[in-house]
């Protein structure tokens, strides 16, 4: 079983990463699902920082058709059940990404680790690009599949 596919509702954890980010005090919180690359796209502000993270969905689902591969016995086609994998992953990413912000947060406000410590590849330039797709572009970072 894959961790996360038996969330119910991308809604309900949308909220709660608001309501993390609020207590936080962060001044800007905004979402977006990008259907045609496959990724929800979380984004938020904190003390003149702005955090901008995309986030797979299709990465998921093909990591649940892994774990659950179609079979002719189903009761749906391999189409239905590739879409079902897609409605799963997109709920289930919102549920991560809510843990996933909250422990960052959580770091931060411990004093484990300093705000840029935990966003840094994350964090937009004033170019408009987030510092990891910068470091990536300059080769200072090597692509791992």
């Amino acid at each position: 079983m894959l961790p996360y596919e038996n969330s119910t509702t991308g809604d309900k954890a949308l909220g709660e990463i608001q309501k993390i980010l609020q207590r936080f005090n962060c001044q800007r919180f905004g979402h977006m699902t990008d259907w045609e690359q496959g990724h929800v796209l979380v984004q938020f502000a904190w003390n003149g920082r702005n955090i901008s993270m995309p986030v797979s969905y299709r990465g998921y689902a093909t990591a649940w058709l892994r774990e659950h591969p179609y079979s002719y016995r189903m009761r749906s086609t391999e189409k239905e059940h590739q879409a079902k994998a897609l409605e799963i992953a997109k709920v289930a990413v919102y549920s991560m990404l809510r843990d996933w912000i909250k422990a960052q947060i959580t770091m931060v406000e411990t004093g484990l680790l300093s705000f840029d410590e935990v966003w840094m590849p994350h964090i937009m330039l004033p170019n408009g690009q987030r510092v990891i797709e910068t470091v990536k572009q300059t080769l200072l970072l090597e692509e791992k599949p």
